[in-house]
């Protein structure tokens, strides 16, 4: 898959009611289990959404999207799954968008178009995915986003063609601070929080310069508010980033994400999917064959992706496993909160930063051959 994941769910009945959006926070009307509530006629056919951003997202025709894919071509054709097909295409105004259109069969996935268009609608931050606009013409459902050249991170972490060349440690560190930032203004800045319930590295997608955006909105649900410490909620996800406690009881929090967040860290240190039926018997999940090593700061360097061939700090590699493996604590409330993850992947990054300078800067002192065989040469003859 290339730049959209399209995960297959089951629709939900959408209960009709209002939604308030104020000029400065985020704040939607939401059912007693956490569901975001919509007039979905009224709302979504030819209608913008309220958001915070200048740039909404606009109704757009079929007719214009099958204009916009050269009638969705094959050729245009950039990933594909349960929801749907994703279309690389370009509108009449010349910007280059991802169009998602919704698999028909059975009406599956309703609901989350509608979440998504809402979500995406209310939301805007640098590391979420831009939503141009949706299409409800008859039962027709697509939505089109920005167009991400880079694809998701999965497609620079996994299966890498042979003349592909793998993630270095700082774009690692880059992919993982802009995650988190993300994932900060869910958790901290939307209002009611958003729990974003599906992050994994395929809804991870890259730009030309590796900043990265969350996508895929379809399963996101609004936090607990008040005194409430969760939403209780149907299990949905993937399997391999769901964090237990959810996975057992079905009550969702944001430690949920977090939990699902260090699993993406996990594989951004290992290279390693997060389930991989091709590898041996007690390796095909991530997280259980790393619990070991997470155990013992002596076996953190242990768990690098081999195809960095060394060329990292190991203080970096030690604080950015310690973050991963807190991230993945198995009870929700040991987990750190997503203000503290980012701050401590930022100083992360940074010296990181620093380091690739001090190499760089060291090897451009250094005189080439033949300037040293010039010198010893001068040496000689005085």
């Amino acid at each position: 898959m290339r730049c959209f994941s399209c995960v297959k769910f089951c629709s939900k009945d959408v209960e009709n009611c209002d939604d308030d959006v104020a000029s400065n926070e985020v704040a939607v009307t939401v059912d007693e289990r956490g569901n975001v509530c919509k007039d979905v006629t009224d709302s979504i056919s030819g209608k913008m959404f309220s958001s915070q951003g200048a740039d909404v997202a606009h109704s757009l025709t079929f007719r214009e999207l099958a204009i916009a894919t050269q009638n969705f071509k094959d050729d245009n054709l950039i990933g594909e799954g349960g929801f749907g097909s994703v279309y690389k295409g370009r509108l009449e105004s010349g910007k280059i968008v991802a169009v998602k259109q919704l698999n028909l069969n059975g009406g599956q996935g309703n609901q989350e178009f509608i979440v998504e268009v809402l979500m995406l609608s209310l939301l805007r931050h640098s590391n979420l995915v831009t939503l141009t606009g949706y299409c409800a013409d008859g039962d027709q459902r697509l939505l089109v986003y920005e167009y991400m050249p880079l694809g998701s991170l999965e497609d620079h972490l996994f299966d890498l063609e042979p003349n592909q060349e793998p993630l270095d440690w700082h774009t690692r560190l880059k992919v993982a601070v802009g995650t988190a930032r993300g994932l900060e203004y869910l958790h901290c800045k939307a209002n009611p929080p958003v729990i974003y319930r599906d992050l994994k590295s395929s809804n991870i997608l890259l730009d030309n310069d590796f900043n990265p955006k969350l996508s895929d909105f379809g399963l996101a649900k609004l936090g607990p508010v008040g005194d409430n410490t969760h939403v209780s909620t149907r299990v949905m996800g993937t399997y391999g980033y769901c964090a237990p406690d959810y996975a057992m009881s079905g009550k969702l929090t944001i430690k949920s994400d977090i939990y699902s967040f260090g699993v993406v860290l996990l594989e951004l240190v290992t290279g390693r999917k997060a389930i991989d039926m091709t590898k041996k018997p007690g390796e095909q999940n991530l997280v259980s064959w790393a619990r070991p090593f997470l155990r013992d700061r002596k076996k953190f360097v242990q768990l690098v992706d081999p195809l960095l061939h060394g060329r990292f700090s190991a203080r970096s590699v030690h604080n950015m496993v310690a973050v991963t493996a807190m991230c993945l604590q198995e009870q929700a409330n040991f987990r750190p909160l997503i203000g503290d993850i980012v701050v401590a992947l930022e100083y992360l990054a940074s010296q990181a930063e620093t380091f690739e300078n001090h190499k760089r800067l060291t090897v451009d002192s250094q005189p080439s051959p033949s300037k040293q065989e010039e010198q010893h040469a001068r040496d000689q003859s005085t």
